[in-house]
């Protein structure tokens, strides 16, 4: 029988507004800082979170839109330097606190580690980032930090999975994953875990139809969430009983 052991948590978009607020202005910042004329307004930026990673993206984005800009450095130096740049101007941002979690996210947690239930993060976003998001918000919440290039293969490939389950000696039935993307969904679901995903405004039109449960947010006892796939059993937010319902 499954026991409920972990909860793994995806970071942009699934953990907090990070795309919108954060990482697409901080990118335009870079851009701009570069003195490049780039601009990445939000359908632009829609369509190339289909690529996992922010290096990766930026590498998509020349060879599809400037595939015959030249530069005074090896083009992996280029990309490497832009994010860098982009990375500093993302955490100022979070140092700002105009990054804030979804709804629901820190009472979850919360509840998580008051009925001692391990806590780990699973992204394709690069270590740094992902460290300054959990230090802004509570740096001892999560046993594992799995981000970036840690494992080859990045979401949709379910290395950073499986990676985080070898870590905490788990198995994958006796945790659930919270993601918000279709390449996220698709990691989880080839590791072999239950996955509740909270929708967003980029990626609301993607196709979760293999997530347990979907939602437009986690919910709390005065905002509660809808339901666009699956059962929580009459419950109007997400509490540690109905995930366990759910496992």
């Amino acid at each position: 029988m499954s026991k409920l052991q972990a909860l793994i948590f995806d970071v942009d978009g699934t953990l907090a507004n990070t795309e919108e607020d954060g990482h697409r202005v901080a990118f335009n910042h870079a851009f701009e800082k570069a003195e490049l004329d780039w601009h990445w307004k939000r359908d632009l930026y829609r369509e190339l979170l289909a690529i996992s990673g922010g290096k990766e993206r930026i590498k998509f984005y020349l060879q599809q839109q400037h595939p015959a800009i030249k530069f005074d450095k090896d083009i992996k130096d280029f990309i490497a330097d832009l994010h860098q740049i982009k990375s500093q101007y993302y955490q100022q941002l979070l140092a700002s606190g105009k990054i804030s979690f979804r709804t629901g996210v820190k009472r979850l947690i919360s509840a998580a580690k008051a009925e001692s239930i391990r806590l780990a993060i699973a992204t394709t976003s690069s270590l740094e980032s992902t460290e300054a998001l959990i230090r802004h918000f509570h740096p001892d919440w999560f046993e594992v930090i799995a981000a970036g290039d840690i494992v080859p293969h990045k979401k949709p490939a379910p290395d950073i999975y499986n990676y985080v389950l070898e870590q905490m000696n788990l198995s994958p039935k006796n945790c659930l994953v919270f993601e918000d993307s279709q390449h996220g969904l698709q990691a989880a679901i080839a590791a072999g875990i239950k996955t509740i995903v909270t929708v967003n405004d980029y990626t609301k039109e993607q196709d979760f139809s293999e997530a347990a449960l979907i939602l437009n947010h986690l919910g709390e006892p005065e905002q509660p969430f809808e339901i666009l796939q699956g059962d929580c059993q009459n419950h109007s937010y997400l509490d540690i009983d109905s995930l366990k319902k759910l496992l």
